[in-house]
């Protein structure tokens, strides 16, 4: 779920952007004192994703908004439904309207996409990972929209999750070097936090078994026959994750390893996003 104050952080900061010194198109036709009211017209199929992200954009810029949700994130949409109607100052519906329209879009088109990757693995014990990779300044939305079209949030930055990577171990001098370093780190600093160890090879595996001390494997571009026998190596004594080259069309194959993850940038960053429309009624 979306906490505070980081989503209205995001709201305040997207608004300003959009808004400047004010907005001009609507302050030279529209009285100050106009109400009226809109609704969220859905335009396509998909997941709908971003209803709790609306009523916090209309309210921080009209706190007497009244907002009536006729659907919920996570709900399968169709075209023609309408999402929710607001009521507020005329002012406010505008100004809001392009900031809402981009989040729900956005989110919407992230949601259908991790849904499709999730259905992939009904009756598989692995689970769907979202990655780093995500616009700027607009993660946290885009992480939630995986969580609502059914994906697992993997560490929301670089603070709450440690992972060495392939530039952390080469750079470190190798597996067992980055993670006594990384391990005495977390001691000496008193932090709480998981370690997950990228691993190129089946010689990375066995050096990652050896030095132990870990939470989670990363298995990075094994294949599938490859991984199989990762796993066979590691057996159960930690979490793993398939990363690299996974796909609608591969993603099935990782499942059948019985691997606990699978991590795929492309829900984000191929994600399409979806056509709704804000009208005024």
């Amino acid at each position: 779920m979306l906490q505070e104050p980081a989503l209205t952080n995001l709201i305040r900061s997207a608004l300003a952007e959009d808004i400047g010194d004010g907005d001009h198109s609507t302050l030279a036709c529209i009285p100050a004192n106009a109400k009226g009211g809109a609704k969220l017209k859905i335009k396509e199929n998909g997941i709908l994703a971003g209803m709790e992200v609306a009523p916090v954009i209309f309210r921080l810029l009209d706190p007497e908004t009244v907002f009536t949700p006729f659907k919920k994130d996570g709900e399968a949409m169709t075209a023609g439904e309408t999402a929710f109607e607001v009521h507020a100052s005329v002012h406010t519906l505008l100004m809001a309207e392009r900031l809402v329209l981009n989040c729900m879009q956005r989110m919407s088109g992230i949601a259908t996409l991790t849904n499709q990757y999730v259905q992939k693995l009904n009756g598989y014990h692995t689970k769907l990972l979202d990655t780093r990779k995500t616009t700027p300044n607009f993660r946290l939305l885009e992480k939630e929209a995986v969580r609502i079209g059914g994906g697992v949030n993997h560490r929301m930055g670089l603070y709450d999750m440690v992972m060495l990577k392939d530039n952390h171990i080469d750079f470190a001098g190798g597996i067992t070097a980055a993670v006594n370093r990384t391990v005495a780190y977390l001691e000496k600093n008193g932090l709480p936090l998981q370690i997950e160890v990228e691993t190129r090879n089946l010689d990375d595996v066995k050096e990652a078994l050896t030095v132990g001390k870990i939470h989670r494997i990363m298995l990075d571009n094994f294949t599938p026959a490859q991984l199989h026998q990762a796993l066979l190596l590691i057996d159960g004594k930690y979490e793993t994750e398939a990363s690299g080259g996974i796909n609608l069309d591969t993603i099935e194959e990782y499942a059948k390893t019985g691997v606990d993850y699978v991590s795929a940038g492309a829900v984000i960053h191929h994600a399409v996003s979806l056509d709704l429309s804000l009208k005024a009624i």
